[in-house]
């Protein structure tokens, strides 16, 4: 495949991505921003349990991977009824496990956050009971969610899971806003008020947005997309060939993603103990981030599917041009707005704190990663992606667990505490995570046994 073909193909494909990522990074930076008015306090306390949700949100979307890698394959194969069986059999298990991961989260929810992050101030702590309280029972709609979004990226529909997830978040910013301030209303002479619900109102915004963004998700694929329809539901019987194709690379992907945001929320438990500038900051730098990577997360979706296309059709070095290809765009782009984002970080900044020493020690980290991330994410992000669509993830897995556990959280700890770096070393420990992990995948996709890693056989 010519580099012509792959650019048009790249950009057809991630343009939807890409608009789709900015409103999904945007709902929480949207409340960051919003709960920043309220007081530091509420910054720290939804970024606490903002990791642990996240820990839980990327399991989901990356149980999540293994039904698009076996749709984009199959469509690739152009086996249409698979690919739409498929939905349905990765759908049925992941409510199933997001439905067990709810109940076990709301018993266990207090003794966890005081076991986590009971070093905090006390309000801290009382709006983290708050806004994990309510949130945690969105899993499965993020589950249901993040599959169909997954199954039709990999039927190559970028476009449906995007005016979704727009309209799904201008639902969240006008309901976050209003449930956080309140708002009164006089209409004919009689006054219509929603009470000021500040952190909780925070966590309702998001709760209802997901829930409206699932019912109109499903709704889509009961009516069909170009490729994608869900049908047949009263005859249907789970098929352990289907579900061990989908967890071959949905499982790894899954415990790969809970041992990677494990490392972070241990690395969140060190900042816990410097105190809420500390972890204001944190917050507050990673909610920047959020948005810098957005391209880079786009390309990185692209690659799972693109990948498992090309590994489909049995074209495995039209898989490996496609996922260096990706990866060179995403340095590119990145590089662009980091240096934005270097020049603008106290500006940045100052959208979500007034004060004085979170501005500092925010705008000194967005610095820091502005010099590193476009060197070395592209490789420890994008890279891993492509690998999973084409049935690597094993190799992902075992990776991530090097890299985090070994660098990112020793590492981390090291600078942090005993060379009192403070939060600046546990950042360090994450640039040299990406570092590591980067040439491992890099060095991977120039041999060969990625490519003997087939998700779908002939049956």
């Amino acid at each position: 495949m010519s580099k012509i073909v792959i650019r048009s193909d790249v950009f057809r494909l991630t343009i939807p991505i890409i608009t789709e990522q900015i409103f999904v990074m945007s709902m929480g930076v949207v409340n960051t921003v919003l709960a920043s008015r309220i007081g530091k306090e509420a910054v720290s306390a939804i970024g606490m349990v903002d990791s642990i949700n996240n820990i839980l949100i990327a399991f989901f979307s990356s149980l999540a991977v293994g039904s698009t890698v076996v749709v984009a394959q199959y469509a690739g194969q152009g086996k249409i009824r698979e690919a739409n069986e498929t939905v349905k059999q990765a759908l049925f298990s992941g409510l199933l496990l997001s439905i067990i991961v709810t109940v076990a989260l709301w018993i266990f929810q207090v003794p966890l956050i005081n076991f986590l992050f009971g070093a905090a101030d006390e309000r801290v702590m009382q709006y983290s009971y708050t806004y994990l309280g309510i949130t945690l029972f969105t899993y499965p709609l993020i589950s249901l969610t993040a599959i169909a979004c997954g199954v039709l990226r990999g039927a190559s529909d970028t476009k449906t899971p995007m005016v979704v997830t727009v309209f799904m978040n201008i639902v969240n910013i006008i309901l976050s806003y209003v449930l956080i301030y309140g708002l009164r209303i006089n209409i004919f002479s009689i006054d219509l008020s929603i009470p000021r619900l500040e952190v909780m109102g925070a966590a309702l915004g998001i709760a209802i947005a997901r829930a409206i963004g699932t019912g109109i998700i499903m709704f889509i694929l009961f009516n069909g997309s170009k490729i994608i329809k869900l049908t047949g539901l009263k005859q249907f019987k789970i098929d352990s060939y289907m579900q061990r194709s989908i967890f071959s690379v949905g499982l790894p992907a899954g415990i790969e993603s809970l041992l990677f945001n494990g490392g972070k929320l241990i690395t969140q438990i060190f900042i816990v103990g410097l105190g809420t500038v500390a972890i204001a900051s944190n917050s507050i730098a990673n909610s920047i981030f959020s948005l810098v990577n957005i391209p880079g997360n786009a390309l990185s979706i692209a690659a799972t599917t693109m990948v498992g296309r090309s590994m489909g059709k049995g074209d495995s070095d039209e898989a490996r041009d496609t996922l260096l290809y990706l990866t060179k765009v995403s340095m590119l782009c990145m590089l662009a707005l980091c240096v934005i984002s270097f020049i603008f970080a106290r500006p940045l900044v100052a959208i979500y704190s007034r004060d004085a020493d979170v501005i500092n020690l925010s705008a000194l980290l967005v610095r820091l990663c502005s010099i590193s991330t476009p060197i070395l994410w592209p490789a420890a992000f994008v890279l891993p992606a492509g690998l999973k669509g084409a049935g690597d993830a094993k190799y992902t897995l075992l990776t991530s667990m090097i890299g985090m556990w070994a660098f990112r959280v020793v590492l981390g700890y090291v600078f942090c505490i005993p060379l009192k770096m403070g939060v600046v070393g546990i950042w360090i420990g994450m640039f040299v995570d990406w570092l590591v992990r980067g040439a491992l995948y890099y060095s991977r996709l120039k041999g060969d046994k990625w490519k003997s890693n087939t998700v779908i056989k002939a049956r």
